[in-house]
């Protein structure tokens, strides 16, 4: 069986996605990028940015799944708010395209990605790198959604054996 999974690291201002293959225990870059909203624009404007980009994911590579990152205890309240209405954009643009959706946390993605919970950025670039077989380093944001993606079939994997 394949399916197609699309990872998100959402932001208010930059949203990495990722999107991979899994068939047969193994997984195949699809492709990655990420949603970056103008400054300037208002912030329900830089939601729908966010709405209408991932929208363009979800119709070019018609996943099955969706995996979305956790919101994490930011140290500014306020940036964390605003992350929470980013991920209820991405979540809603999820479920009106009929996505099976999985929530991960950070810490989650990290351990089963480089086999550390604290793992730096640069450390989760590299690892997605290689489990994918790239040959170039993806943007941080965009290897964190391949990891949220690589996160989920991994659990997906386990619970189905």
């Amino acid at each position: 069986m394949s399916r197609i999974i699309l990872g998100i690291d959402p932001g208010s201002r930059i949203t990495g996605y990722g999107v991979i293959r899994e068939e047969k225990h193994r997984l195949e870059y699809l492709a990655c990028g990420v949603i970056k909203v103008f400054d300037k624009a208002t912030f329900a404007d830089r939601l729908l940015e966010i709405h209408n980009g991932i929208t363009e994911v979800i119709a070019k590579f018609q996943p099955q799944e969706m995996a979305i990152e956790d919101i994490f205890v930011a140290i500014n309240p306020r940036s964390a708010l605003k992350l929470g209405h980013a991920r209820g954009v991405l979540l809603l643009a999820g479920k009106i395209a009929g996505l099976t959706i999985h929530e991960y946390t950070p810490r989650t993605v990290k351990q089963t990605v480089t086999g550390y919970g604290q793992a730096e950025k640069a450390q989760m670039q590299q690892t997605v790198r290689a489990l994918l077989k790239l040959s170039a380093t993806p943007s941080q944001d965009a290897a964190d959604a391949l990891g949220v993606a690589i996160c989920h079939a991994h659990h997906f994997i386990q619970t189905a054996v």
